[in-house]
């Protein structure tokens, strides 16, 4: 049995990938050790001797309060993960870094290919934008795999993010809700699918090389509250607050699907309604 060493196994998507995996027929090894801890990773690591290592551990929300902190995790915590992987006597089959879409910034490309040029514009994209060229370093040494992923969410999503906040909100029955910017598009995908994409990478991912978990399907918030006002049977009305708007805000953030479905074929993606139902009637 193949031997999978999963940080973040405890996070949303982490729940979901350490199921499918297990169904695949992995041995799931969560991390246990903080990330910030080297000696603890290395024993750890040593211990294990995984095959493969899928790394999702990070702090991945934009507004968390100490910037420092984001970098000791999403940077160093990652370094420290390659540091202690780079010394096992058996290297892993491939390793795969989970970055952010977030890195490619404004840009006026319609559809976003991983030659986009990045231009990160909070300290989270940056801190993985980071991570990126400093895992570079150790392309010679390990099989890395990059992923960019676009937006996606599903039930047990936490609700400081804007989808989870929404459905809670019609959950709840609520007859009204405050947002920023509800005319920002994004790509709104369904974990259940991404977590397939990530363990079909494992095999078919090839090292050196960075990839876009997207759909390429433009979803803009507005669109989001009148699906679920279909699904519930009522209107909600939208309040704007300008303290939800953040800085920096992205306008438009959709990826272009060719290059992994080059190497993976054709991802069927589930539609928004399917997701949504789900989450409101879980």
């Amino acid at each position: 049995m193949k031997k999978l060493l999963l940080t973040g196994a405890k996070g949303f998507t982490g729940c979901y990938l350490s199921e499918a995996a297990k169904k695949e027929g992995f041995e799931v090894f969560p991390l246990l050790s903080n990330l910030t801890d080297l000696t603890s990773i290395k024993s750890e690591v040593q211990r294990i001797e995984p095959d493969y290592v899928i790394h999702l551990g990070a702090i991945s929300y934009l507004e968390y309060a100490n910037m420092i902190d984001i970098y000791k995790v999403n940077l160093f915590g990652t370094l420290n993960l390659l540091e202690a992987l780079e010394e096992l006597p058996k290297k892993p089959e491939k390793v795969i870094l989970a970055s952010s879409a977030t890195v490619y910034g404004n840009t006026n490309n319609s559809s976003i290919s991983e030659d986009v040029i990045a231009q990160p514009t909070n300290h989270y994209a940056m801190s993985k934008y980071a991570m990126e060229k400093m895992a570079v370093n150790y392309y010679q040494k390990l099989p890395i795999v990059i992923t960019r992923p676009f937006n996606y969410t599903g039930v047990g999503h936490d609700l400081r993010f804007v989808i989870p906040k929404i459905v809670d909100h019609f959950k709840r029955g609520r007859t009204y809700i405050e947002l920023g910017n509800i005319e920002v598009f994004r790509e709104f995908n369904d974990v259940r699918v991404v977590r397939q994409i990530y363990i079909k990478l494992l095999e078919k991912g090839v090292s050196g090389q960075t990839y876009n978990l997207c759909s390429g399907r433009k979803i803009s918030l507005r669109n989001v509250i009148t699906t679920l006002e279909k699904i519930a049977g009522y209107k909600i009305e939208v309040k704007v607050n300008t303290k939800f708007a953040r800085e920096n805000e992205v306008d438009v953030l959709l990826g272009s699907p060719k290059k992994i479905e080059h190497i993976l074929g054709i991802i069927s993606y589930r539609e928004l309604e399917d997701t949504l139902s789900w989450m409101l009637n879980d």
